[in-house]
């Protein structure tokens, strides 16, 4: 029986995967790899390396979630190092949980090898601080999945809130948290294809977002609190002087 090993692939920029997640790239014999994993990643894997995409692309998954548990057996006990390669971090909204469950009640050997979230490099890379002193001192990731039934009330006074798989729900979104009690005018944030060439920020309110959403591109994470302004004022600055 091989080991399975569950890697996140950090958010994008493959100078941001860690060293840890490289060795183990290099040595591995089978590759089952999500849609958010970039090619310079893959090109890692040594030739003979099997690689098979089981992600996912406007919520429609290339393999039910089952399938690439049964996947992941069968590789285990054909081969002796197999990844399940996830784009941030595989405990992050990855399901890399129910993928270590069902391999250890069969008896599988599992590392997992946590990768740099999207959740908090989305906002760094655009200069936005989840935390803050004097202006943000907690901070909550929640998908917006619009599948999920999540109570955003539990959420009002929390002082960032990071949504991810938010995009197409950010007008229902907004309208919760205004409803829960956020201000209006609170500030929002969207990061597209963070820590990518293709990177690019769109500022809004919750008000704005409620009324007349701007276009978002997928994949994008949201970001709302008062430490938006910090980004956007960095950015706006930066681009000023012709750094961007």
């Amino acid at each position: 029986m091989g080991k399975v090993y569950l890697v996140g692939g950090g958010p994008g920029d493959p100078e941001l995967l860690t060293l840890k997640a490289y060795r183990i790239l290099r040595e591995a014999d089978v590759v089952l790899y999500d849609a958010l994993v970039g090619r310079e990643i893959l090109e890692i894997t040594k030739p003979n390396c099997v690689r098979i995409y089981v992600g996912k692309r406007d919520g429609k998954h290339s393999l039910p979630q089952e399938e690439i548990n049964e996947l992941l057996l069968r590789f285990a006990k054909a081969y002796d190092k197999v990844v399940r390669l996830k784009g941030g971090d595989p405990f992050v909204f990855g399901r890399g949980g129910e993928e270590l469950l069902y391999l250890k009640e069969r008896g599988v050997e599992v590392e997992v090898v946590p990768g740099v979230t999207s959740a908090v490099a989305a906002p760094s890379s655009s200069f936005i601080p989840v935390t803050h002193r004097g202006v943000a001192s907690s901070f909550a990731v929640v998908t917006g999945h619009p599948n999920r039934d999540i109570n955003w009330s539990d959420f009002a006074k929390v002082d960032t809130i990071v949504i991810l798989m938010g995009v197409k729900s950010r007008q229902k979104i907004a309208e919760a948290l205004v409803e829960a009690g956020r201000d209006p005018e609170e500030p929002v944030a969207f990061v597209e294809k963070a820590t990518t060439p293709d990177q690019r920020e769109i500022f809004t309110t919750l008000g704005e977002l409620m009324e007349n959403p701007p276009e978002v591109n997928t994949p994008a994470v949201m970001v709302v609190g008062k430490v938006v302004d910090i980004g956007q004022k960095v950015l706006e600055e930066t681009c000023a002087l012709g750094k961007l």
